[in-house]
Protein backbone atom coordinates (compact mmCIF):
# COMPACT_ATOMS: atom_id res chain seq x y z
CA UNK A 1 0.00 0.00 0.00
CA UNK A 2 1.22 3.50 -0.85
CA UNK A 3 0.33 5.28 2.38
CA UNK A 4 0.94 8.78 0.99
CA UNK A 5 -1.97 8.38 -1.43
CA UNK A 6 -4.29 7.48 1.43
CA UNK A 7 -2.98 10.57 3.23
CA UNK A 8 -3.86 12.70 0.19
CA UNK A 9 -7.35 11.17 0.16
CA UNK A 10 -7.76 12.09 3.83
CA UNK A 11 -6.67 15.70 3.24
CA UNK A 12 -9.14 16.04 0.37
CA UNK A 13 -12.01 14.62 2.41
CA UNK A 14 -14.60 16.61 4.34
CA UNK A 15 -12.77 17.95 7.43
CA UNK A 16 -13.63 16.21 10.68
CA UNK A 17 -12.26 15.96 14.20
CA UNK A 18 -10.81 12.57 13.22
CA UNK A 19 -8.88 14.18 10.36
CA UNK A 20 -7.59 16.84 12.76
CA UNK A 21 -6.33 14.15 15.16
CA UNK A 22 -4.62 12.23 12.34
CA UNK A 23 -2.72 15.22 10.91
CA UNK A 24 0.69 14.30 12.41
CA UNK A 25 0.50 10.82 10.89
CA UNK A 26 -0.71 12.25 7.58
CA UNK A 27 2.16 14.75 7.44
CA UNK A 28 4.71 12.02 8.16
CA UNK A 29 3.35 9.85 5.34
CA UNK A 30 3.44 12.72 2.85
CA UNK A 31 6.95 13.80 3.83
CA UNK A 32 8.22 10.24 3.33
CA UNK A 33 7.07 10.05 -0.30
CA UNK A 34 9.81 11.57 -2.45
CA UNK A 35 7.59 11.82 -5.54
CA UNK A 36 5.43 14.38 -3.76
CA UNK A 37 8.31 16.62 -2.67
CA UNK A 38 7.47 19.54 -5.03
CA UNK A 39 4.00 19.76 -3.50
CA UNK A 40 5.10 19.19 0.10
CA UNK A 41 5.29 22.87 1.18
CA UNK A 42 1.70 23.39 0.07
CA UNK A 43 0.57 20.16 1.73
CA UNK A 44 2.20 21.20 5.00
CA UNK A 45 0.53 24.60 4.73
CA UNK A 46 -2.85 22.90 4.25
CA UNK A 47 -2.27 20.63 7.24
CA UNK A 48 -1.30 23.65 9.34
CA UNK A 49 -4.39 25.51 8.12
CA UNK A 50 -6.66 22.63 9.11
CA UNK A 51 -4.93 22.32 12.49
CA UNK A 52 -5.05 26.03 13.35
CA UNK A 53 -8.46 27.01 11.98
CA UNK A 54 -11.76 26.48 13.73
CA UNK A 55 -13.22 23.17 12.55
CA UNK A 56 -16.60 24.68 11.66
CA UNK A 57 -14.89 27.40 9.61
CA UNK A 58 -12.84 24.79 7.77
CA UNK A 59 -15.94 22.71 7.07
CA UNK A 60 -17.77 25.77 5.77
CA UNK A 61 -14.89 26.65 3.47
CA UNK A 62 -14.73 23.06 2.18
CA UNK A 63 -18.46 22.93 1.43
CA UNK A 64 -18.31 26.31 -0.28
CA UNK A 65 -15.55 25.11 -2.57
CA UNK A 66 -16.37 21.53 -3.41
CA UNK A 67 -20.08 21.07 -2.72
CA UNK A 68 -21.51 24.44 -3.71
CA UNK A 69 -19.27 25.27 -6.65
CA UNK A 70 -20.06 22.88 -9.45
CA UNK A 71 -16.90 23.76 -11.40
CA UNK A 72 -14.87 22.47 -8.43
CA UNK A 73 -16.90 19.31 -7.84
CA UNK A 74 -14.65 16.39 -6.83
CA UNK A 75 -16.91 13.90 -8.64
CA UNK A 76 -14.80 13.71 -11.79
CA UNK A 77 -17.50 12.38 -14.11
CA UNK A 78 -19.45 15.56 -13.42
CA UNK A 79 -16.91 17.34 -15.62
CA UNK A 80 -16.84 14.60 -18.24
CA UNK A 81 -20.29 13.08 -18.64
CA UNK A 82 -22.39 15.68 -16.82
CA UNK A 83 -25.92 14.34 -16.50
CA UNK A 84 -25.69 12.21 -19.64
CA UNK A 85 -26.66 8.55 -19.78
CA UNK A 86 -22.99 7.55 -20.18
CA UNK A 87 -22.34 8.43 -16.55
CA UNK A 88 -24.18 5.40 -15.11
CA UNK A 89 -22.18 2.72 -16.97
CA UNK A 90 -18.96 4.55 -16.13
CA UNK A 91 -19.90 4.44 -12.43
CA UNK A 92 -20.61 0.72 -12.65
CA UNK A 93 -17.26 0.12 -14.29
CA UNK A 94 -15.48 2.03 -11.52
CA UNK A 95 -17.29 0.00 -8.85
CA UNK A 96 -16.06 -3.17 -10.55
CA UNK A 97 -12.50 -1.87 -10.53
CA UNK A 98 -12.78 -1.07 -6.82
CA UNK A 99 -14.25 -4.48 -6.03
CA UNK A 100 -11.35 -6.19 -7.80
CA UNK A 101 -8.99 -4.33 -5.46
CA UNK A 102 -11.04 -5.21 -2.37
CA UNK A 103 -12.51 -1.73 -1.90
CA UNK A 104 -16.16 -1.09 -1.16
CA UNK A 105 -17.25 2.59 -1.25
CA UNK A 106 -19.86 3.64 1.26
CA UNK A 107 -23.42 3.98 0.04
CA UNK A 108 -23.28 7.75 0.61
CA UNK A 109 -20.42 8.39 -1.82
CA UNK A 110 -20.23 8.24 -5.60
CA UNK A 111 -17.41 6.09 -7.02
CA UNK A 112 -15.99 8.92 -9.17
CA UNK A 113 -15.21 11.05 -6.08
CA UNK A 114 -11.51 11.92 -6.31
CA UNK A 115 -10.65 10.85 -2.72
CA UNK A 116 -11.99 7.38 -3.59
CA UNK A 117 -9.76 7.23 -6.66
CA UNK A 118 -6.84 8.09 -4.39
CA UNK A 119 -7.87 5.37 -1.93
CA UNK A 120 -7.94 2.89 -4.81
CA UNK A 121 -4.50 4.01 -5.99
CA UNK A 122 -3.19 3.51 -2.45
CA UNK A 123 -4.10 -0.18 -2.40
CA UNK A 124 -3.71 -0.91 -6.13
CA UNK A 125 -1.00 1.53 -7.27
CA UNK A 126 -0.49 0.28 -10.82
CA UNK A 127 -4.15 0.32 -11.86
CA UNK A 128 -5.04 3.23 -9.61
CA UNK A 129 -2.33 5.55 -10.82
CA UNK A 130 -3.23 4.71 -14.41
CA UNK A 131 -6.79 5.86 -13.69
CA UNK A 132 -5.51 9.08 -12.12
CA UNK A 133 -3.22 9.70 -15.09
CA UNK A 134 -6.14 9.21 -17.44
CA UNK A 135 -8.13 11.75 -15.44
CA UNK A 136 -5.14 14.10 -15.47
CA UNK A 137 -6.68 16.83 -17.67
CA UNK A 138 -9.65 17.18 -15.30
CA UNK A 139 -7.46 17.11 -12.18
CA UNK A 140 -5.15 19.67 -13.79
CA UNK A 141 -8.02 22.07 -14.44
CA UNK A 142 -9.39 21.58 -10.92
CA UNK A 143 -5.93 22.40 -9.61
CA UNK A 144 -5.84 25.53 -11.77
CA UNK A 145 -9.19 26.73 -10.49
CA UNK A 146 -8.18 26.16 -6.85
CA UNK A 147 -4.83 27.87 -7.42
CA UNK A 148 -6.64 30.83 -8.98
CA UNK A 149 -8.65 31.11 -5.76
CA UNK A 150 -5.46 30.72 -3.68
CA UNK A 151 -7.09 27.79 -1.92
CA UNK A 152 -4.80 25.68 0.30
CA UNK A 153 -6.50 22.55 -1.09
CA UNK A 154 -4.80 23.21 -4.44
CA UNK A 155 -1.74 21.46 -2.98
CA UNK A 156 -3.59 18.12 -2.83
CA UNK A 157 -4.44 18.35 -6.54
CA UNK A 158 -0.81 19.27 -7.27
CA UNK A 159 0.38 16.20 -5.35
CA UNK A 160 -2.20 13.99 -7.09
CA UNK A 161 -0.85 15.05 -10.47
CA UNK A 162 2.71 14.33 -9.34
CA UNK A 163 1.69 10.87 -8.11
CA UNK A 164 0.17 10.21 -11.53
CA UNK A 165 3.38 11.24 -13.27
CA UNK A 166 2.16 14.66 -14.39
CA UNK A 167 3.01 18.23 -13.54
CA UNK A 168 0.44 21.03 -13.25
CA UNK A 169 0.15 22.86 -16.56
CA UNK A 170 -3.11 24.78 -16.40
CA UNK A 171 -3.87 27.93 -14.45
CA UNK A 172 -7.52 28.74 -14.92
CA UNK A 173 -8.34 32.36 -15.63
CA UNK A 174 -11.47 34.18 -14.42
CA UNK A 175 -14.24 33.95 -16.97
CA UNK A 176 -17.44 35.94 -17.45
CA UNK A 177 -20.68 34.30 -16.44
CA UNK A 178 -22.60 32.72 -19.29
CA UNK A 179 -26.36 32.55 -19.68
CA UNK A 180 -28.13 29.31 -18.70
CA UNK A 181 -29.06 28.82 -22.36
CA UNK A 182 -25.44 29.03 -23.47
CA UNK A 183 -24.37 26.58 -20.77
CA UNK A 184 -27.05 24.09 -21.77
CA UNK A 185 -25.99 24.31 -25.41
CA UNK A 186 -22.34 23.77 -24.48
CA UNK A 187 -23.12 20.70 -22.37
CA UNK A 188 -25.29 19.28 -25.12
CA UNK A 189 -22.72 19.63 -27.90
CA UNK A 190 -19.47 18.64 -26.20
CA UNK A 191 -18.76 14.92 -25.83
CA UNK A 192 -15.80 13.82 -23.73
CA UNK A 193 -14.54 10.27 -23.19
CA UNK A 194 -13.01 9.34 -19.84
CA UNK A 195 -11.43 6.03 -18.96
CA UNK A 196 -9.54 3.22 -20.68
CA UNK A 197 -9.31 3.74 -24.42
CA UNK A 198 -9.83 7.49 -24.28
CA UNK A 199 -7.57 9.66 -26.41
CA UNK A 200 -6.30 12.32 -23.97
CA UNK A 201 -5.10 14.60 -26.76
CA UNK A 202 -8.32 14.48 -28.78
CA UNK A 203 -11.03 13.97 -26.18
CA UNK A 204 -9.64 14.80 -22.74
CA UNK A 205 -7.44 17.70 -23.73
CA UNK A 206 -7.36 20.98 -21.81
CA UNK A 207 -9.56 22.84 -24.31
CA UNK A 208 -12.40 20.32 -24.10
CA UNK A 209 -12.16 19.98 -20.33
CA UNK A 210 -11.99 23.76 -19.92
CA UNK A 211 -15.25 24.03 -21.86
CA UNK A 212 -16.80 21.43 -19.55
CA UNK A 213 -15.68 23.36 -16.50
CA UNK A 214 -16.99 26.64 -17.96
CA UNK A 215 -20.31 24.88 -18.39
CA UNK A 216 -20.23 23.75 -14.76
CA UNK A 217 -21.35 27.09 -13.31
CA UNK A 218 -24.94 25.95 -12.95
CA UNK A 219 -26.86 24.72 -9.88
CA UNK A 220 -24.61 23.85 -6.91
CA UNK A 221 -24.54 20.58 -5.04
CA UNK A 222 -26.39 21.23 -1.75
CA UNK A 223 -24.76 18.96 0.82
CA UNK A 224 -21.20 18.03 1.79
CA UNK A 225 -19.86 14.62 0.87
CA UNK A 226 -17.90 12.56 3.35
CA UNK A 227 -15.88 9.87 1.55
CA UNK A 228 -15.56 6.64 3.46
CA UNK A 229 -14.26 3.34 2.19
CA UNK A 230 -13.78 0.10 4.00
CA UNK A 231 -11.30 -2.57 3.07
CA UNK A 232 -12.56 -6.05 2.34
CA UNK A 233 -10.99 -9.18 0.95
CA UNK A 234 -10.94 -9.04 -2.83
CA UNK A 235 -13.84 -10.97 -4.27
CA UNK A 236 -15.69 -11.03 -0.96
Amino acid sequence: MRIALRALAALLAYPTAELHAALPEIVDALAADAALAPALPGLLALADHIEQADLLDTQEAYVGLFDRTRSLCLNLFEHVHGDSRERGPAMVELLGIYAAAGLEPSTGELPDHLPLLLEHAAVAPEAGLALLANAGPVIDLLHGRLAQRQSPWAAVLHATLLAAGRAPTTIAQPEPDATPEALDKEWEEIAVIFGPGADPAAECGPEVMAARLRAARRAPNPTPRRPVVRYTEAGA
